[in-house]
């Protein structure tokens, strides 16, 4: 009973092992041929995101920039 349950568990891995080889086979065949235009496609909108944040973020930058930069003028003239 113990040696089935062994064989059992040596084949499951193998299985497992066998199909992870083959789903890289396929993925990396499908991401390095000329047809990789999906690829590209995808790593294009998932980084859009994070331009328009880093967009938004720049803006706030220089309006804080802004801010900073109108408080002394006004301190500055308030002093005089």
């Amino acid at each position: 009973m113990n040696q089935q349950a062994f064989i059992a568990l040596l084949v499951l891995v193998g299985l497992i092992l066998v199909t992870n080889f083959i789903l890289y086979g396929i993925v990396r065949g499908a991401t390095r041929g000329d047809n990789s235009r999906w690829m590209r496609a995808l790593r294009d909108s998932l980084s859009k995101p994070l331009e328009s944040k880093d967009k938004s973020m720049e803006e706030l930058r220089k309006k804080v920039e802004e801010i900073e930069a109108k408080g002394e003028h006004s301190k500055s003239d308030s002093s005089q």
